[in-house]
């Protein structure tokens, strides 16, 4: 389950198309090893491009721990209207005719936002810089 006291510890990917994994582990508070290994039992591996080109894969593994998410991907409107968790899909782009993009983490604490991106790239994984982010849409996160 869903775990308050990791609120602000990001998960930083291990792999280069791991966000999806990451992500969920964001959530649930896990390692991204332990989240790895979990994904890989369901028969999601972050070496399938399928990972960030379909929200089937991340629905499976948050479902799989018990936690409840919105049926579709709601469009993105401002960051003000966000739930106060909510997988977030950014960096939008097309390969091959195929959408692709990049999950991270939106979560409120006490009123203020914040984006757990897990890009091992970042100077920082916890992101506020929201007006470089250009999220099209996300899914809401029951906790």
């Amino acid at each position: 389950m869903y775990q308050e006291k990791s609120v602000l510890k990001p998960v930083v990917q291990e792999e280069t198309t791991g966000c999806g994994i990451a992500s969920v582990a964001n959530i649930l508070g896990k390692t991204y090893s332990e989240m790895k290994i979990k994904a890989n039992a369901m028969g999601i591996h972050a070496s399938d491009k399928s990972l960030w080109s379909d929200t089937q894969y991340v629905r499976c593994m948050l479902s799989n721990a018990g936690i409840k998410i919105s049926e579709n991907e709601i469009p993105f409107e401002s960051w003000e209207v966000l739930p106060d968790l909510a997988l977030l899909s950014i960096k939008h782009h097309q390969e091959e005719g195929k959408n692709f993009w990049h999950w991270v983490v939106f979560k409120r604490v006490d009123d203020q936002p914040f984006v757990l991106d897990s890009a091992s790239d970042l100077p920082s994984n916890i992101r506020q810089d929201f007006d470089v982010m250009q999220p099209k849409w996300f899914i809401k996160v029951n906790p």
